[in-house]
């Protein structure tokens, strides 16, 4: 049974969004010689976890499989604007440079996985269809 079966989507979903956006978080505060210890990272990812949580729950609700790279433009959306807002409430800079490379970053790792999930099992099915 493929990874991107119903009964694994979700926790494959929950589980690799948070890696994707702790990921984010460490790279970023990597290159800008900040502690990547596990508070350093909080910091810069709860923002955004909150936004991906709350994008995966509105996926969710809308009955999306949240494999799917539509429900990962909808992860991604919500994951920037509430992320970015949440950063802003608590204190946190918003640069527009910021913002830029959040929102292309979390477009590559929230869509990029489903993106290459989707063309393996697209692919797996191509190749069960010539042969």
């Amino acid at each position: 049974m493929p990874l991107s079966a119903r009964r694994h989507a979700w926790p494959l979903a929950v589980t690799a969004d948070a890696v994707a956006v702790v990921l984010f978080a460490t790279i970023g505060r990597a290159n800008h010689h900040e502690s990547t210890g596990i508070h350093g990272i909080w910091h810069t990812a709860w923002p955004f976890l909150l936004g991906t949580a709350l994008g995966l729950a509105m996926t969710a609700y809308s009955r999306l499989r949240p494999t799917t790279i539509r429900a990962g433009v909808r992860v991604w959306v919500w994951t920037v604007v509430l992320g970015l807002v949440a950063r802003s409430a608590s204190g946190g800079g918003t640069p527009p440079a910021f913002i830029v490379v959040a929102a292309i970053v979390l477009g590559a790792f929230l869509v990029g996985w489903r993106a290459v999930l989707t063309w393996r099992t697209w692919s797996s099915r191509w190749r069960r269809l010539r042969g």
